[in-house]
């Protein structure tokens, strides 16, 4: 057996450790073999949630920002960069400012999500073409333009909404509509799918756009498809659980480091620890500070920040 099968094999085991020790741990300490115990029903029920809620979150994050950095050629390249979650998050924020149901959200995030990723591609593209930078920058203006119009809205709304607002922003897995999280989750999965159906693609177009042509890649095409479902996962992930940082920047570059660039391996690989990463980052959020609970993209923040200095200084000297 290949050295990277044994790597997604271990992955796999450690992903399999944190949901039975996210199930177990928590204010109520329930033991591996009480599990089935029907007194534990609601507790195991509200922990089933959030850990599916955080694998939907974290394969989503990782597996999309693998693709970002591969086909903009930017190791910084992360989900909320093309500007479609500021879109999502402007649309969530007037659902919550508006006192409608908890139940708009995803309906006013994802066409939040939409319209900003329609007015990015329409700004980035040229002569038929989206040239990358173009792409980069229109998504960074993009992002900067609603964050301010999310700045002024929470200026002015009431202390409540004020309060739900921030800890949207801040990212949380309190979703307990089974629902809902099926419905994001299909949209996830079905995402990851198609971005796995660009792998052999991504090899080529991570090595430079003109190798890729010569090798056969229909690169603008590839370009418009995998925006296109890109920003439906963030959109879908932020009217989800909001705006959750860090894993789709830094969980790639682990795996990278883990199986190589190969995204045949790499996406797996990306999408299996940046669920791990979440339902971690969601049990510390639970347990560190009990009975409060911190939101849960400040641990991701708090948490990813090291490991990606880690990460930096160890792949500045590997280039040396």
């Amino acid at each position: 057996m290949k050295r990277d099968a044994y790597i997604l094999i271990v992955i796999v085991l450690i992903f399999l450790a944190a949901a039975v020790s996210a199930l177990a741990i928590g204010t109520v300490p329930i033991s591996p073999w009480q599990l089935g115990d029907p007194r534990y029903k609601a507790i195991l029920f509200v922990r089933f949630a959030r850990i599916v809620t955080a694998i939907i979150a974290g394969a989503g994050l990782s597996a999309l920002g693998a693709v970002l950095q591969s086909l903009l050629r930017n190791p910084l390249a992360e989900p909320y960069l093309l500007g479609a979650s500021s879109g999502a998050s402007l649309g969530a924020v007037l659902v919550i400012i508006s006192g409608l149901s908890q139940v708009f959200l995803p309906v006013g995030g994802s066409i939040g999500a939409l319209f900003s990723a329609i007015i990015v591609y329409m700004i980035a593209k040229r002569r038929g073409s989206i040239p990358t930078q173009s792409l980069i920058l229109s998504g960074v203006i993009m992002s900067i333009a609603l964050s301010s119009i999310i700045v002024f809205l929470i200026s002015v709304a009431g202390n409540d909404a004020l309060h739900n607002i921030m800890w949207w922003l801040w990212g949380s897995l309190e979703v307990y509509d089974l629902n809902l999280i099926g419905i994001i989750g299909g949209i996830v999965a079905a995402g990851i799918l198609v971005m796995s159906c660009f792998s052999q693609d991504l090899n080529a177009i991570s090595l430079g756009e003109e190798s890729a042509i010569h090798l056969g890649v229909n690169v603008e095409l590839v370009k418009r498809i995998l925006f296109g479902v890109g920003s439906l996962i963030a959109g879908s992930l932020v009217a989800l659980c909001g705006m959750i940082g860090f894993v789709g920047l830094i969980v790639p570059h682990i795996a990278r480091s883990l199986v190589g660039p190969d995204h045949r391996r790499l996406m797996p690989a990306s999408a299996i620890l940046g669920a791990t990463f979440m339902i971690v980052c969601d049990l510390i959020s639970r347990v560190a500070f009990s009975p409060f609970e911190i939101p849960v993209g400040v641990i991701t923040a708090l948490v990813g920040t090291p490991i990606f200095i880690v990460v930096l200084k160890r792949s500045q000297k590997a280039r040396i």
